[in-house]
């Protein structure tokens, strides 16, 4: 981070957006490395397995919207402080009632998803106190909470083993009730946030055809993100027959190089622009997805391309976000809610569609070739909007650094 940085914002609220995201990304994602086990317990199928980890990320989309008008009416910090609350009693009763059933399992998934809107509270906190030409890399620093993900694929199997899938569901409250108090300290509202909108403000953010851009374009990177994030513990488990714990250790190494390239990912797209970047980004993607989807046999070959995957789609994550606040700096908030919405859509469809590929093809090259569609249309999309952006809000003025 260069020094004009550290002295552009409020490190502390940076700092505490950042945990705030990291924990809440752990215990949205905590089904996938827990799954192995759940499905042996309660007797799931493939595509049972799939939509069990599935679930949390289409909660997450939902909420998510919601969280980002609540944001912005009731402030970041007030919002993400009542949301965290709302998780830690949800894993506590969780845990005390027991999970015996698929449609527990599914309940508790909606519980989780409150911990996946973390994205409307985490961004638009650390976004605000920053100024435009800093704006990948606070968002990158902050949205890099998403390596949340490590943890849990590192610490739940082994968790698991230990105590019982069912007590790690308790355990996660522990480390989040540490967070809400770090939260509550350290974090700060920017006196330059926007002041509370109407609700025809939110209406006219969806009349805007840039902002069903962005949405789709995060679909694609934050949807195989979070996705292959939730699906990857089951598909090294059940492709190479890894056990739970080794198949978390692989995960967790994939997730880790996603994660960290968030951040470079905004700072790419401050200094080369978001445009540029995604576009790199989704050939890439599409490349390596193809790869996946013809199959590979070693288990030592597929981590890298799955690693180099997530680094992408990292990058990606990162280079949309700088772009949001140069289309909508004024709405920052309510316009994550919904590109945030729509990229955990894209992460229930990937990871729903690995699992019933599975069960109805019996292997997961269908669901990876679909997706891998999904990255070439983004690709063509945006070569076709990018020149109107170029004449309009990319202004000529940082047309250098943001085209």
């Amino acid at each position: 981070m260069t020094r004009g940085f550290m002295k552009s914002g409020h490190l502390p609220t940076l700092i505490a957006s950042f945990l705030y995201f990291d924990l809440s990304f752990m215990v949205w994602v905590m089904l996938g490395p827990l799954a192995i086990f759940v499905a042996k317990d309660l007797g799931l199928n493939a595509g049972q397995k799939g939509l069990m980890v599935a679930v949390p990320v289409l909660a997450g989309a939902a909420i998510r919207i919601v969280a980002g008008v609540a944001s912005d009416v009731f402030k970041p910090r007030r919002t993400g402080l009542a949301m965290q609350a709302i998780v830690i009693a949800g894993l506590l009763v969780a845990w005390a009632v027991g999970i015996k059933s698929f449609h527990g399992v599914l309940a508790l998934g909606v519980v989780l998803g409150v911990a996946g809107a973390s994205f409307a509270v985490a961004l638009p906190l650390a976004s605000y106190w920053y100024p435009r030409e800093h704006q990948g890399t606070a968002l990158g620093i902050a949205g890099a909470g998403n390596s949340g993900t490590v943890l849990a694929a590192l610490f739940a199997p082994s968790l698991a083993v230990a105590f019982g899938w069912r007590n790690v569901i308790g355990l996660a409250a522990i480390p989040l009730g540490f967070v809400i108090v770090a939260f509550a300290l350290l974090a700060k509202d920017s006196p330059t946030a926007p002041p509370r909108r109407r609700f025809a403000d939110y209406l006219d953010v969806l009349r805007t055809g840039d902002a069903w851009w962005l949405m789709a374009f995060y679909c694609v990177t934050f949807g195989g993100f979070v996705g292959l994030s939730s699906f990857l513990p089951i598909y090294f488990n059940d492709q190479y027959r890894l056990s739970p714990v080794a198949a978390g250790y692989c995960t967790a190494a994939c997730v880790f190089c996603g994660s960290f390239a968030r951040p470079f990912g905004g700072a790419l797209a401050d200094r080369f622009g978001g445009v540029k970047t995604l576009t790199v980004v989704y050939g890439f993607v599409g490349a390596l997805i193809v790869a996946l989807a013809s199959g590979i046999a070693d288990v030592r070959a597929a981590v890298p391309v799955v690693a180099l995957t997530m680094v992408a789609l990292g990058v990606g994550n990162g280079s949309v976000f700088q772009l949001v606040p140069l289309r909508f700096s004024r709405n920052v908030g309510v316009v994550t809610g919904l590109v945030g919405a729509t990229g955990g859509v894209g992460g229930f469809y990937f990871a729903a569609s690995l699992g019933y590929a599975k069960q109805v093809a019996g292997g997961y090259g269908l669901g990876f070739a679909a997706f891998a569609a999904m990255a070439v249309a983004a690709l063509v999309a945006l070569a076709a909007v990018a020149p109107a952006w170029r004449r309009s809000w990319l202004a000529p003025r940082v047309a250098a650094a943001t085209a």
